[in-house]
């Protein structure tokens, strides 16, 4: 390294003039690295399948200073997930980065739980996360400069859960296969595949175990025993990671499941 490098390592972070594509731009995680990169200079391509809370996101991003493509698409066909590369290729001509934040649960007890749910979920996790990497790969080959996929996946995804977790568990299991196999796959051609792996962190679908009352502070204390770090997540817990995996800082790093987690999974 030159001495250039040592006086400005920060720059290994710099993703300014990036095309970054996020897909579930309007949920906890989505939002959150919407509005990280459109605070570090990257033009975005937002996704997200409710229209109103994708108007909000892209409010957010453009009150930040970034350039925003918004479109009202889940990454659910191989069609939906070509049209949100295009709009990138359109609006900003190109893309580097991929953050796959859309995803579902669906929880339940096996004997409880008909297949088409759990079904449900291998597809909104599993098949989506696979269809929008192939559309995002596909362009970056072609441009022949590399690029960044980072892709979500949880805890769960390594350990189990006893209260009806199968469908999620399994799916976010294939998310770190996928994350190994494509790290392995595209490396060579200089792009990374990795994954953001969080244990429970604040959002609308886990506010309930943050609030004051007797049966979150059971669910929480429980919890906890297994955390190092002593509480749950924060959004911002993620933020972090999240612009590691976006950046030039992370380019010896693929095919790596990066846990967010307080030390959940180390004990």
């Amino acid at each position: 390294m030159t001495d250039d490098f040592y006086r400005n390592p920060l720059s290994l972070f710099d993703v300014k003039g990036k095309v970054a594509v996020v897909t579930g731009a309007s949920g906890a995680f989505g939002l959150l690295a919407a509005k990280v990169l459109a605070g570090a200079g990257c033009n975005l391509v937002l996704t997200a399948g409710k229209k109103s809370e994708l108007d909000d996101a892209a409010k957010a991003c453009r009150d930040l200073g970034a350039k925003v493509e918004a479109i009202n698409l889940r990454p659910n066909s191989e069609d939906a997930c070509a049209k949100i590369v295009e709009a990138g290729v359109k609006a900003f001509g190109g893309v580097d980065i991929l953050v796959v934040a859309s995803g579902k649960n669906d929880v339940s007890k096996i004997v409880d739980m008909a297949p088409e749910r759990f079904l449900d979920v291998m597809d909104a996790n599993v098949t989506q996360s696979w269809l929008m990497a192939r559309a995002c790969s596909k362009q970056m080959l072609a441009q022949g400069r590399g690029g960044k996929i980072v892709l979500m996946s949880s805890a769960r995804g390594l350990l189990g859960h006893p209260a009806g977790y199968t469908a999620y568990c399994a799916s976010k299991s294939a998310v770190d296969g996928m994350t190994k196999a494509l790290g392995c796959e595209l490396g060579p051609s200089g792009i990374t595949v990795n994954a953001i792996a969080p244990t429970v962190f604040r959002s609308p679908l886990t506010a309930w175990m943050f609030e004051d009352n007797d049966n979150a502070k059971a669910v929480r204390g429980g919890f906890l025993t297994r955390v190092p770090k002593g509480r749950l997540g924060e959004a911002s817990d993620l933020a972090g990671p999240l612009l590691f995996l976006a950046s030039a800082a992370s380019d010896f790093y693929t095919g790596h499941i990066l846990y967010a987690d307080g030390g959940y999974t180390a004990g």
